[in-house]
């Protein structure tokens, strides 16, 4: 029974890809994967996910300073800033959505974090 919830995952390591994009499609989730942040950005526009999973070291450029911009112009989506390099957190907007994940991503994370959507 599907929950209406669509996810956008934006990383370009496709073994987590593949492995999220499994999770949560078991969740019921409706998912889209991106490998780069301007397609990614281009699904944010034509998917309309109500989560956003955002990699930081993207191959054409850094996904956590783009998520204020991002988080100013979709205003209802829960960012996820997900990355393993521990880089200083973005300046996000006071009403935007977000949290941190620190790669490898436990799937307990994942359910503490997603049990209310």
């Amino acid at each position: 029974m599907p929950n209406n919830k669509k996810i956008l995952i934006i990383e370009d390591e496709i073994d987590l890809c593949l492995l999220l994009k499994d999770y949560f499609l078991r969740k019921n989730y409706e998912v889209m994967v991106s490998h780069t942040l301007n397609e990614g950005k281009a699904l944010l526009v034509s998917g309309m996910p109500n989560i956003l999973f955002l990699d930081n070291n993207l191959p054409d450029g850094t996904g956590w300073s783009a998520a204020p911009a991002i988080a100013k112009d979709f205003p209802n989506l829960f960012i996820v800033l997900i990355s393993a390099f521990h880089p200083s957190m973005p300046q996000m907007p006071p009403n935007a959505k977000y949290s941190a994940l620190e790669k490898p991503i436990s799937f307990t994370d994942l359910d503490k974090q997603f049990s209310n959507f």
